[in-house]
């Protein structure tokens, strides 16, 4: 999303809106996702809140809130009342080897999101070439190109075409792939493809189909092969199915 052109854009309204006597609007955004991936900065976004996931980045299931001035240039409220840990905005002993982890952890980030993405995006790209050549361009449909439009460098959303090629019944017949059939976490819907898919303007039965797949820093060509290899062998029992 242009995060720092609605924030510009958002700038402007809210002197009008001061000017008005109006309250300003203030901006969240949710950089679970990016972390890790991409360059992250507040000061270019323009945020007033951005939020911070540490298990998407290999640090601790732990998270952490941006704001641009606590209580003062933005508003923060604490939900819980009690001890004044945290500048009394969330009460409890803090988890000190959570947050040094989570620390460590935004460091390597900063140090190294360059060669992280660049890794993982040439990973990705393999991936996407083997699984066309493997099935051909007829058969592969990726759920996530669209001109024009940025995507996350790690994660792969495609579907093979056919029936019988539910994305769970897929995955059912792997020997080694774990991966999901939705575009995002949600809750278990059973046999229903992605909302999301469908609002992107996948067809019913494309989404139906739907495989996401993500690599990571450790991620190789090798491992790709692999994958490659047995969504092909699971392909081949379900089509042996349907003869």
């Amino acid at each position: 999303q242009p995060v720092a052109e609605l924030s510009q854009r958002l700038r402007a309204l809210n002197q009008q809106r001061a000017a008005e006597g109006l309250l300003r609007i203030l901006v969240h955004t949710d950089a679970a996702q990016m972390i890790g991936k991409g360059r992250v900065d507040v000061q270019e976004l323009g945020v007033d809140y951005l939020t911070v996931v540490g298990h998407k980045f290999y640090g601790p299931r732990i998270g952490a809130l941006y704001v641009r001035g606590p209580g003062t240039a933005a508003p923060l409220h604490p939900m819980l009342f009690g001890g004044g840990q945290e500048r009394s905005f969330r009460p409890g002993t803090e988890n000190t080897p959570m947050i040094a982890g989570l620390g460590q952890a935004a460091e390597l980030v900063s140090k190294n999101w360059e060669a992280y993405e660049a890794h993982m995006r040439d990973v990705r790209d393999y991936l996407e070439a083997r699984l066309e050549a493997a099935f051909g361009k007829q058969r592969i449909h990726f759920n996530s190109h669209f001109t024009g439009s940025k995507r996350l460098c790690n994660t792969s959303n495609f579907s093979i075409l056919g029936p019988g090629l539910r994305g769970r019944r897929v995955l059912s017949r792997c020997k080694l792939l774990l991966a999901s059939v939705g575009a995002a976490c949600h809750s278990e819907k059973g046999d229903r493809p992605s909302s999301i898919l469908l609002s992107c303007g996948i067809p019913y039965d494309v989404a139906q189909n739907a495989l996401r797949l993500s690599v990571g820093r450790d991620t190789t060509r090798a491992d790709v092969d692999l994958v490659v290899q047995d969504l092909v062998q699971a392909v081949a029992q379900l089509d042996q199915d349907q003869a």
